[in-house]
């Protein structure tokens, strides 16, 4: 499973380093870095959804404050 987050500078202003190093300990303290690939890319072009995230190219709009959730429901039971 790859998840890519935007790290450009509108997902980077609504929160994106915050929801990468979430991700990051999250998929760690579960033991999945064997499973789940975490990377960065630019701009996604769909600036006005918040932080923009892909799991196998499938759109999610991500906030730090929904980071939790979105990886119980999207990654922790497809993993």
């Amino acid at each position: 499973m790859t998840v890519t987050v935007c790290i450009g500078s509108s997902c980077h202003i609504k929160g994106s380093r915050m929801v990468v190093e979430e991700l990051q300990n999250l998929i760690g303290e579960n033991g999945l870095n064997d499973k789940v690939e975490l990377s960065g890319t630019f701009c996604m072009g769909k600036c006005q959804q918040g932080v923009c995230v892909t799991i196998d190219d499938k759109f999610f709009s991500v906030t730090p404050e929904t980071v939790k959730d979105f990886f119980t429901k999207e990654i922790m039971e497809k993993a």
